[in-house]
């Protein structure tokens, strides 16, 4: 089954992550059908806006570890070891162009948060140009705690230095709501209006002449790169790496071996697990 649901709807293009199952986590197929369909929209002289949704219960719920623990037999989410840092660069920076197309398309891109938008799935929603969230959905980078480094980048640029240390210094989750405050998506409503808002925002933009919507794209993403995004996601995505084979994400891996992903990843993020010394954390440093 795609990955990835495309369908073309007068001056709109709509693409779906389609993976209900498992919450449309990543798995090898769907960076690469998304940056596809992306293309295709880009290309199509009549579509003037995407809008990029999930099915099923959330948006997207970060990158599969069931899939990578046990889909390529090994337990490990990349490679065999020892560690090969380029090899898990190259494939890590793929996912992150593959990501950044919804970046780098011509047309604008609305992104649809409903559920969960979380780790990997945030990245891929903070790439598009504008994000409306339902208010009861949760954003967040869970593995900024152990074992992930936002390899896109896009919480600095869009919230701004201390904000996105606030975020990525907890790997918190966030409701839409408070997401929206903050500044890091452009609104969030109720989830029965979710919908609604979307479709009145790009119906209006549809409505805007295709080259004068990528020359207003073209302009304001120039001004961010300038700043040097490409160089900071560079480093991001290195580092991703880094700290999936640093001691503590290597006690991460043995612990979620030993217990389960769902217990470690719970330990992770409730802060109840040392992975310095992969031992319970005492309960006065929680």
């Amino acid at each position: 089954m795609p990955t990835i649901d495309y369908e073309k709807d007068g001056r709109i293009g709509r693409i779906t992550l389609n993976r209900p199952e498992v919450m449309n986590a990543i798995n090898d197929e769907l960076p690469r059908e998304l940056a596809d369909a992306v293309a295709r929209a880009d290309a199509d002289p009549e579509i003037h806006v995407m809008v990029l949704s999930g099915r099923g219960r959330a948006f997207c719920a970060g990158y599969d570890l069931t899939y990578y623990a046990e889909g390529n037999g090994n337990g490990q989410a990349t490679q065999d070891m020892p560690w090969d840092p380029i090899k898990d660069y190259r494939f890590m920076w793929a996912n992150t162009q593959h990501f950044m197309s919804l970046w780098r398309a011509m047309k604008p891109v609305i992104c649809k948060v409903h559920g969960f938008a979380v780790a990997g799935g945030s990245d891929i929603a903070l790439c598009a140009d504008l994000t409306i969230m339902a208010d009861d959905a949760e954003i967040g980078y869970m593995p900024a705690r152990v074992w992930g480094c936002p390899t896109t980048a896009m919480w600095v640029y869009r919230l701004g230095p201390e904000r996105a240390k606030r975020m990525l210094f907890t790997g918190d989750r966030i409701t839409g709501r408070e997401a929206a405050d903050m500044g890091l998506v452009l609104k969030s409503v109720a989830a029965d209006d979710l919908d609604d808002e979307v479709e009145a925002l790009a119906a209006r933009m549809a409505s805007v002449p295709v080259n004068q919507l990528a020359m207003q794209k073209m302009v304001i993403n120039q001004a961010i790169e300038q700043t040097g995004l490409m160089q900071t996601q560079r480093l991001a995505t290195i580092f991703d790496g880094i700290t999936r084979h640093s001691p503590e994400g290597i006690h991460f891996k043995e612990r979620a071996e030993r217990v389960g992903w769902k217990q470690a990843v719970a330990e992770r993020d409730q802060g109840t697990w040392d992975w310095t010394t992969n031992e319970p954390l005492p309960r006065r440093n929680r």
